[in-house]
């Protein structure tokens, strides 16, 4: 009989709880896709449409020194190629002369240049994509509920005083 009042009560408390309408807020369903289109468009203004602007410059730096790294490399690794050719050609006129004397180490420096800088354009790409992403998925998030009303909050209880020794936990859990 006990065990069945419980039930009952257990049920009819689940049901009132489910007949409770929740206030929703205008959610956008559009926003991550816009957040994204501006981030592809132009880098980190899908940061600032999501109201994140402390992100920019860490999206500016990332891809503006894989960009510089990109520029350096491709002028090094041309430098290199120009001076392997013209020495090749029987010039000795290039502004490695007197200090690289062995043209295979023309050819190591062109080689070592051309790995950075093919190295750099994959890390340029890359944060790029990074950027578009991490605004999508901040749009995202920005939907979802996250207030203190959402908790678990676990307790341990005593009860000694009212039926003699023995300890319980409680966990709540609202929502």
């Amino acid at each position: 009989m006990k065990n069945n009042l419980i039930i009952i009560s257990l049920i009819f408390s689940l049901l009132t709880l489910a007949q409770e309408q929740v206030k929703k807020e205008n959610i956008n369903i559009l926003r991550p896709s816009k957040a994204a289109f501006y981030s592809a468009v132009f880098p980190g203004l899908g940061q600032v449409y999501n109201k994140k602007a402390w992100k920019v410059p860490i999206v500016f730096s990332a891809i503006g020194i894989s960009g510089y790294a990109y520029d350096f490399n491709k002028k090094k690794y041309f430098s290199y190629r120009n001076a392997y050719k013209r020495r090749l050609a029987g010039f000795n006129d290039d502004e490695f002369q007197g200090v690289i004397l062995n043209n295979d180490r023309l050819l190591d420096g062109q080689d070592f240049y051309r790995k950075n800088k093919d190295l750099s354009m994959v890390f340029l790409v890359g944060f790029y994509f990074l950027n578009i992403l991490d605004a999508n998925i901040d749009a995202h998030l920005l939907d979802y509920n996250v207030d203190e009303n959402l908790s678990f909050q676990p307790s341990i209880l005593d009860f000694s005083g009212e039926i003699g020794p023995s300890i319980g936990i409680k966990i709540n859990y609202n929502f």
